[in-house]
């Protein structure tokens, strides 16, 4: 299945003078797969090693750490490999299980005689074991799983027609009804099968929800073994945070509230803070700051101790859920469990764009579920996932907070409503060209062009 991230890979190797380059990522969202295939397919020379099923490893970086005997080292090592300057490429996997090869990035960059990628999906597991970063000498990646974009490569739906529904969103042009409820029912899609490539995968191959269930049921047993397994003295507290969050969010206030995780009167960020932590570091939750004041900068007026959490995989979301939740989806009900689902898939969508999540609420009355730095505005987003389509805590915002910018997704068409721009739900995977958009224009050629693509896709 194509990725983003392999374009990402291909412009570090052609990069000149370019460091060694650190992914980052939970675990199943593909690193591993995308880095092995970008190796084998544009080097002569592959070199795996994975830290953790290959313990032995570890001694290559024992003693000295200068490349000179670290590539001594891996010749030793792999006596079948023929190391050759600029054709070579040394990915090193679950590089937090050996901290001294971290420190060693940083003569490998130096060297420069062959290209390194490191790869890790709990970096932070032995932080306090590794002697020094090699700041300046690697750059960090992030891997997330696979957006809506993405999704649909996977179900063979190809990049002109992505680059068809993108001029939609850009042009605020109006969608033809036909196309607009086909991109719905794909986003619903999307939503309950989330982007883990293995479930994409099964979901494409076979259509069949259950088994998708399976397979995500099967990662999300898999962070908990992490928890149980790395999270030695707060396994207990980040094991309660995982699995309070999709009752936290079934909310109709989605703050996190310490006392619900236990069940806990009274408890409070210090007794939970190092689970939460845990699960931030193992790159499974986003966290999404309350504001004092809705105005740039947004990083001052963070409260840091009042937020809410999402999963940063929507499908593992609603796999944690009561078996109705996806049935519901299938059928067209975004606001089940209080639009929990729905507002997690926003906020995963916006932090794939790289955006600092943040939301503005005062005491109650008023909340805004996103306020971004869009283009050095501030920009308030609110998702509608109900039939309720108001948008009154956006209109306040907008007038007595001084938010320049106001965007709307809902269960509706590309347009406005006076000052806020309205998407549809599924244009969050394109929020950076909406913020691009033209003055909304008539109904355009879209039948005719997506109509097109749809049949030949069915």
């Amino acid at each position: 299945m194509r990725r983003k991230f392999d374009d990402r890979l291909l412009r570090w190797k052609d990069a000149k003078d370019k460091t060694c380059l650190l992914v980052k990522g939970a675990r199943q969202v593909g690193k591993t797969y995308s880095i092995e295939s970008f190796g084998k397919s544009n080097y002569e020379t592959y070199v795996y090693i994975n830290f953790e099923t290959d313990r032995d490893a570890c001694r290559i970086f024992d003693g000295n750490l200068d490349a000179d005997t670290v590539v001594m080292n891996l010749t030793a090592k792999f006596r079948d490999k023929r190391l050759m300057p600029g054709k070579t490429l040394i990915f090193l996997d679950e590089i937090q299980s050996c901290p001294n090869a971290r420190v060693a990035l940083k003569p490998l960059a130096i060297d420069g005689r062959f290209d390194v990628v490191a790869s890790g999906s709990l970096l932070g597991l032995n932080f306090g074991k590794v002697s020094s970063f090699p700041v300046g000498y690697e750059t960090v990646v992030d891997l997330n799983s696979m957006d809506f974009e993405e999704f649909l490569w996977a179900l063979g739906y190809d990049e002109s027609f992505v680059s068809n529904i993108r001029s939609a969103v850009v042009e605020r042009r109006p969608m033809d009804e036909y196309l607009l409820k086909r991109m719905e029912e794909l986003f619903r899609w999307h939503v309950i099968v989330g982007g883990m490539p293995e479930a994409v995968g099964k979901f494409a191959e076979t259509g069949d929800f259950r088994q998708v269930y399976e397979i995500q049921k099967k990662i999300t047993s898999g962070y908990l073994d992490d928890v149980t397994k790395y999270a030695v003295g707060r396994e207990a507290k980040a094991r309660s945070c995982f699995e309070s969050i999709p009752a936290q969010l079934s909310k109709r206030n989605k703050k996190f509230v310490f006392g619900e995780v236990d069940g806990k009167s009274g408890a409070g960020v210090r007794e939970y803070e190092s689970g939460i932590r845990w699960l931030l570091d193992a790159g499974i939750i986003n966290c999404c700051h309350n504001l004092q004041e809705p105005a740039l900068p947004l990083a001052v007026n963070k409260r840091f101790n009042v937020f809410k959490i999402y999963m940063k995989d929507t499908g593992l979301l609603t796999s944690m859920m009561e078996s109705n939740v996806p049935f519901a989806l299938l059928k067209g009900d975004m606001a089940v469990n209080e639009g929990a689902i729905i507002e997690n898939a926003a906020a995963d969508a916006i932090a794939k764009h790289g955006y600092a999540l943040t939301y503005f609420e005062t005491k109650g009355t008023l909340e805004v579920d996103f306020v971004l730095n869009i283009g050095g505005v501030a920009t308030a987003l609110e998702v509608k996932s109900g039939d309720n389509t108001k948008s009154k805590s956006l209109s306040v915002v907008m007038d007595k907070h001084g938010v320049k910018k106001g965007m709307k997704f809902w269960r509706g068409n590309i347009g406005s409503e006076g000052d806020v721009e309205c998407y549809p739900l599924f244009a969050l995977a394109f929020i950076d060209d909406a913020d691009a958009a033209t003055p909304v224009a008539d109904v355009g050629r879209m039948r005719s062009e997506l109509a097109t693509a749809f049949d030949q896709r069915d």
